[in-house]
């Protein structure tokens, strides 16, 4: 059986690319296979600029989990009977998710958030990919693919020929936020395949 190391599960509102504002339970895997997650080598991580905690599982609803007590905990959380948006984010969570997972949450609208250094197993409804400069991209296919940017030694136009239905680019959150945004703006404008992502959980001060 299958044990599933979780950080965190909890309910919120989606921030990010097509989903935003639409409510959702987060399910937060622990690990990540671009970065160990501790600040002494952030430095040398393929993403830095990394502004989540996924180590241990000490978050809230974290902890190691069975399939059907995964989907169990996060259905738990989920306010009426109509058909629940999950989540599943990290960290890295493709390198746990696998068809038991899937299974066990055929019933919701699965989501997935991954940096698409590792295919996406099949089942999932919705899956995000996020690439990271430097790494080789093995999932090349999805429902939207959010970039941050800018990323050093990132060219975006080798992106644009991939099969996703969407196109985002994320400001990345840094001491350099507002030039971000304004080169993220000027791009979109020039290059109309790509769309605008704010963090609007961050500028509406929740989880």
């Amino acid at each position: 059986m299958s044990l599933y190391r979780i950080k965190e599960i909890f309910y919120s509102l989606q921030g990010e690319g097509f989903h935003t504002g639409r409510a959702a339970v987060f399910i937060r895997f622990s690990g990540c296979n671009l970065w160990s997650g501790s600040e002494y080598d952030r430095v040398s991580a393929q993403c830095p600029f990394c502004d989540t905690d996924f180590t241990d599982t000490d978050g809230n609803n974290g902890g190691e989990y069975d399939a059907s007590q995964l989907a169990e905990t996060a259905l738990s959380l989920w306010p009426n009977s109509k058909r629940p948006f999950v989540v599943c984010t990290g960290g890295e969570p493709l390198l746990q998710m696998d068809g038991q997972l899937i299974a066990a949450l055929r019933g919701c609208v699965i989501a997935v958030e991954t940096n698409g250094t590792v295919p996406a197993p099949p089942g999932i409804d919705w899956l995000t990919v996020s690439p990271k400069a430097g790494t080789t991209l093995r999932q090349t296919s999805g429902s939207e693919l959010k970039l941050v940017y800018p990323q050093n030694g990132m060219d975006i136009s080798q992106y644009e020929g991939f099969a996703f239905e969407h196109f985002f680019l994320q400001p990345v959150d840094s001491p350099k936020y507002p030039n971000a945004v304004m080169e993220a703006v000027e791009h979109c404008l020039a290059n109309p395949k790509w769309r605008l992502s704010l963090q609007v959980h961050k500028l509406a001060g929740i989880k």
